[in-house]
């Protein structure tokens, strides 16, 4: 095998380098892997790559000539007919470089820890002829519903990837909170930390020690004083940021967060059961030119809600208009 370029996905990211070609590279011995990093013949984006080195998605590796990957499929399990119907009816946009899926709520990205169904497994059902299988280019919490953007190819990969890394991608996303926020719209700076806790790991704000998190905010209508729909627009992507800039930073959790809400997250009545949050919308450069703008449909359970309070579940919403 000659020289090979790879292009690091979303799935990849946040590993060290010589990690990753361990796992990718099973035939690759450890003297060899050291020699290899040590003379320079493995860099990343152009640069000498040192074994600590942890990827970031889009970052792209040159390998040297005659390095073997492990055979494509190694390690994943075939993905059964029912998984297959069931990953293709939540393709919302397919074209040669992007597919996107209406991600049902309750559905991990990735595996981890007691997680054995997730979308990365099904992925392989997701090729519709194409050579390559689908990479992740961005991650949504497992309880979050909406728009997944997918790579269809490598190239495609690296430029979605670096859309989302320069921040040129807007994700709008719909909220229903219990409460409503005053004012009834502004912008959450605040940082974020990841917390160890009797239950399982949690973010907070934390301005000496966190990372920066920017949260723009919209109400769209307000229902009464019990709660009030929201649009949310993440600058930032850290983890459970909207989730815990609505809870801490407006005292508004969202309806059905039992993480970051507690019993104030829970409206009772007839009110469904699970997160009211959805990425209901994505602007991101296209890989090859202009803007590609996707929309994606309420789950069941917040369709039920948007009902029951009377709300539009169809309505074009755009409060952060573009200048």
């Amino acid at each position: 095998m000659g020289v090979q370029q790879i292009t690091i996905g979303v799935e990849d990211a946040d590993q060290r380098v010589d990690r990753w070609l361990k796992r990718r590279f099973p035939g690759l011995t450890h003297g060899r892997l050291e020699k290899l990093l040590r003379t320079g013949q493995i860099r990343v984006d152009g640069r000498r790559a040192k074994a600590a080195l942890r990827l970031l998605a889009g970052q792209v590796v040159r390998l040297p000539p005659g390095i073997e990957a492990a055979p494509s499929g190694s390690g994943r399990a075939p993905v059964s007919e029912s998984e297959a119907r069931f990953v293709r009816s939540l393709v919302v946009h397919k074209d040669d470089d992007v597919l996107a899926l209406n991600k049902p709520p309750g559905l991990a990205v990735q595996g981890g820890s007691g997680t054995t169904r997730h979308l990365d497994a099904m992925l392989d059902a997701l090729r519709f002829e194409a050579a390559e299988r689908p990479r992740l280019v961005h991650r949504l919490d497992r309880d979050t519903s909406g728009v997944l953007v997918l790579a269809r190819n490598r190239r495609a990969a690296h430029k979605l990837a670096e859309a989302f890394r320069a921040r040129t991608t807007r994700k709008l996303y719909w909220a229903l909170v219990a409460g409503v926020p005053k004012p009834a719209r502004g912008t959450i700076d605040m940082a974020l930390a990841k917390r160890s806790s009797p239950r399982g790991e949690r973010v907070a704000m934390d301005d000496d020690d966190g990372r920066r998190a920017i949260t723009l905010y919209a109400t769209v209508e307000a229902l009464g004083k019990r709660a009030a729909w929201l649009v949310l627009w993440p600058l930032t992507g850290r983890t459970h940021q909207l989730r815990v800039h609505c809870a801490e930073a407006l005292g508004t959790p969202i309806v059905g967060d039992r993480k970051y809400g507690a019993a104030a997250a829970r409206l009772g009545g007839d009110i469904a059961d699970g997160l009211h949050l959805h990425a209901r919308r994505i602007d991101i450069p296209h890989p090859a030119g202009g803007m590609l703008t996707i929309s994606a449909v309420l789950p069941a359970a917040m369709a039920r809600s948007w009902a029951l309070f009377g709300l539009d579940a169809e309505a074009e919403i755009d409060p952060f208009p573009r200048s």
